[in-house]
C-alpha cells in the first residue's frame, strides 16, 4: 500500500481511536471517581462506615480488574448490543472500554484519597463541615494532582485497550493494524500504526504530567 493510499485510512483510524478514548475516558471519570470515593468513605473509619457496602463494592471492582480486557469484550457482547444496538464499530467499543477502565480508575482514586492525612479530615469536621463538604472541599482538592495523574495512566491504558478492540471489529488503529498490517502482511502499515500509538501515548503522558505538576501545591 502506498503512502497516498494509506493516509486517508490512517486518518480515519486515528479519528476513531480518538473518539473511543475520549468518550470512554469521560465516562470512566464520571463513574470511576464516585466509586473510588465510596470505597474510601464507606470503609471502617471512613466518613460513612458501611462495611457491607464496602465489601460488595470492593468485590465488584476486584472482579472488573481481574478480567483480561479481551475476555471482558467478548463476555459482555450481549450487554453491548443491548446498549448500542450493535457489537461492532467505534460506538460499541466504548462500552467494554468504559467497563474495563472504571474499576482500574476507581482503585487509583481510592489510593489517592487514602493519602490525605486523617488530621486534615478531622480538622474540617471540627469546623462543622458536612460529609459531602469534606469530600468536595477537602479530599478531592487535596488529591487533585494525584487524580489527574491516575486519569492519565487510565487514558494510556485505554489507548492500549482500544487497539485490542480492533480484534473484534472495534475500529481504530488496532483494526487497521490487524486488517492491513497482519492479515495482509503489510509490514509498513504495522510499523506506522505502532509508531503512531507510541506517539499518542507519549503525548498523553506528557500532557497529563504537566497538568498534574501545575496543580500540585506541594
Amino acid at each position: 500500500m502506498t503512502f497516498e493510499e494509506l493516509l486517508p485510512i490512517l486518518a480515519q483510524a486515528t479519528l476513531e481511536t480518538g473518539q473511543m478514548v475520549f468518550w470512554s475516558t469521560l465516562l470512566t471519570a464520571v463513574l470511576g471517581l464516585p466509586i473510588g470515593v465510596l470505597l474510601v468513605t464507606t470503609d471502617r473509619g471512613g466518613l460513612t462506615p458501611m462495611p457491607a457496602v464496602k465489601a460488595v463494592l470492593g468485590a465488584v471492582v476486584n472482579v472488573g480488574r481481574s478480567l483480561p480486557f479481551i475476555v471482558l469484550m467478548v463476555a459482555i457482547l450481549p450487554f453491548t448490543r443491548l446498549i448500542t444496538g450493535t457489537t461492532i464499530g467505534t460506538v460499541a467499543a466504548i462500552v467494554p472500554l468504559t467497563l474495563g477502565a472504571v474499576p482500574f480508575y476507581a482503585r487509583l482514586v481510592e489510593t489517592a484519597l487514602r493519602g490525605v492525612g486523617r488530621e486534615v479530615v478531622e480538622a474540617a469536621q471540627a469546623m462543622g463541615s458536612r460529609r459531602v463538604t469534606v469530600v468536595t472541599k477537602v479530599l478531592l482538592p487535596e488529591t487533585l494532582p494525584e487524580l489527574i495523574a491516575g486519569l492519565t495512566v487510565t487514558v494510556v491504558a485505554l489507548i492500549g485497550y482500544s487497539a485490542m478492540a480492533g480484534a473484534i471489529g472495534g475500529g481504530g488503529l488496532g483494526d487497521l493494524a490487524i486488517r492491513y498490517g497482519y492479515q495482509r502482511f503489510d509490514t509498513g502499515v504495522m510499523v506506522v500504526t505502532v509508531v503512531l500509538l507510541i506517539v499518542l501515548v507519549q503525548l498523553i503522558q506528557i500532557l497529563g504530567d504537566a497538568v498534574a505538576r501545575r496543580l500540585s501545591h506541594r
